[in-house]
């Protein structure tokens, strides 16, 4: 970006702008919420007929919960119902967003089942023209915005492997699905299924299928340790991972609280004894050795690059022999045989597949910008060269929401969205851009080391979620009391403590632009 570029962005900033959000899922609404709060023209791009994102009903898998309790995955101004289970369905969430767009006036923002199709600079570089498609019509005409926000969700593209011999399979009725499209649990019913991969997805869909399948089978390269939701079937998972003192068990890049240094220095001992202990209740608990599943490495290897919960059911199922587990294998190709569908695993061994639904992952992309754009974010491996998580270094106007993927998505979300409101007014006090550039560098190279690369091209920062938070609000010298933190050591984060930082964001903005008028 040329220095002239740079004065004009820098100029525009504090004035209302036209902003365009692509995505409808918490990142995408939370974004909504407070850049409307100050000032601001929004409109919201939603390829699918109602909110939500992962939890629309176009995209939730059958059997689909949160992995947080209900009170610490919501935004800070509207807790979710209190007759709410503690872990919610993915249709209950999306009821949530629901409401929460009627409760604060973002419906008429909304324009659902539009898909954006192409997104270009501006010929000055001072904006973006979108050409977008309602569902069923024809392009509509490029339209201009002063900024994007880019919300498409890093969990929406999923990765279906290449098979040899899937032509075969489709023409003798087989099937084969990503994750988000089983979305009825009647579809498999009496048939034979093979679900690929090991992490939320795929354990949650086999639990929930096993029961009316014919069969019922997972095939993991890799088998992921995975938390029980209620450690030795009474103390809650939430006060082990989603409080400070959980998420400082595992080591960050930097350590800047003196209990941080402890746990990584002298009190390392403690620490790892802590870890092991778990670990070792977690797998007996699980009967994950006389079921053959136990993970290979560490216990302290589930925060490497994700962080699990056990599916309710699916060990059990398992050791019914309900459900069948290939471990250390993968899906050579698929074959028929008199018939039947069937899948050759890597380990020789063959098994009935009438359908095989892929839990492996997804892209993280963004179509819409196309090539010239997107070489422009990404460095020499692939990965988003985003200062925290949200700002690109050579592309104007533009922000990522939802680019950090998080335990506490909806407060993450808002957080990120107060930071981008701060940007656009100027009231941000950012590093030089080669200091942005080197840092960023330097945390890629970190996860890239720490996760043996499955750090989801730089946007996946768990389980180092309030750390993140902490990052994105240093930059806007706001946040919440000294004491508040405190108490997040052993007390689950409760999103409603943020709920001010809204309206202190605002007195910020309102003083530095009553000190430029003066």
């Amino acid at each position: 970006m040329t220095e002239s570029l740079i004065v004009g962005f820098e100029e525009a900033k504090g004035l209302a702008l036209r902003i365009a959000v692509v995505g409808a899922g918490f990142a995408g609404i939370a974004h909504a919420r407070v850049l409307t709060e100050l000032g601001h023209e929004v409109v919201v791009f939603e390829k699918a007929p109602d909110v939500g994102g992962v939890w629309s009903a176009t995209r939730r898998y059958t059997g689909l919960r949160t992995q947080n309790n209900r009170k610490s995955y919501a935004f800070s101004d509207m807790p979710m119902p209190k007759d709410y289970p503690e872990w919610p369905t993915g249709e209950q969430v999306q009821a949530y967003l629901e409401r929460y767009v009627r409760s604060y006036g973002l419906v008429p923002v909304l324009r659902l089942s539009t898909e954006v199709v192409h997104v270009v600079p501006t010929p000055d570089d001072d904006g973006w023209l979108i050409t977008a498609r309602p569902l069923g019509a024809s392009l509509r005409p490029p339209e201009r915005f002063d900024h994007l926000v880019i919300a498409n969700g890093i969990f929406s593209d999923p990765v279906i492997p290449h098979f040899d011999g899937y032509p075969d399979f489709v023409r003798s009725g087989g099937r084969l699905a990503a994750s988000s499209q089983l979305t009825d649990v009647e579809s498999v019913r009496g048939k034979h299924v093979v679900v690929v991969g090991y992490g939320k997805s795929a354990c949650d869909i086999a639990a929930e299928i096993g029961h009316v399948a014919a069969s019922t089978t997972v095939v993991a390269r890799h088998l992921l340790w995975k938390m029980p939701k209620r450690i030795a079937g009474a103390f809650n998972f939430k006060y082990l991972l989603l409080t400070r003192m959980g998420e400082n068990l595992f080591q960050y890049q930097t350590q800047k609280s003196g209990m941080e240094r402890f746990l990584h220095g002298s009190g390392s001992g403690l620490r790892q004894g802590v870890l092991t202990r778990v670990g070792s209740v977690v797998s007996s608990q699980l009967g994950l050795k006389k079921l053959g599943l136990v993970p290979r490495g560490e216990f302290s290897d589930i925060a490497r690059s994700t962080v699990s919960l056990s599916t309710d059911g699916f060990y059990e199922q398992v050791a019914a022999g309900t459900i069948a587990v290939h471990r250390d294998t993968e899906i050579d190709r698929f074959v028929i045989a008199d018939g039947q569908p069937m899948v050759e695993l890597s380990n020789g061994e063959s098994v009935k597949a009438d359908v095989v639904v892929c839990g492996t992952g997804f892209n993280q992309r963004v179509p819409f910008l196309g090539d010239v754009v997107t070489k422009r974010l990404l460095d020499e491996r692939g990965n988003f060269q985003l200062w925290k998580h949200i700002l690109p270094h050579d592309v104007p106007n533009l922000t990522f929401a939802g680019y950090n993927s998080s335990f506490f998505s909806p407060l993450s979300a808002e957080v990120g969205a107060l930071w981008v409101g701060a940007h656009l007014a100027g009231v941000l006090d950012l590093p030089p851009l080669a200091e942005r550039r080197a840092r960023v560098a330097e945390r890629l190279r970190w996860m890239e080391q720490r996760t043996n690369g499955r750090h989801a091209r730089g946007t996946n920062v768990l389980p180092f979620s309030l750390h993140n938070i902490d990052e994105t609000l240093e930059d806007l010298d706001i946040d919440v009391s000294p004491s508040i933190r405190a108490m997040q050591w052993l007390l689950p984060v409760n999103p409603g403590a943020y709920s001010g930082l809204l309206a202190k964001l605002k007195k910020k903005i309102a003083k530095a632009q009553a000190t430029a008028a003066v």
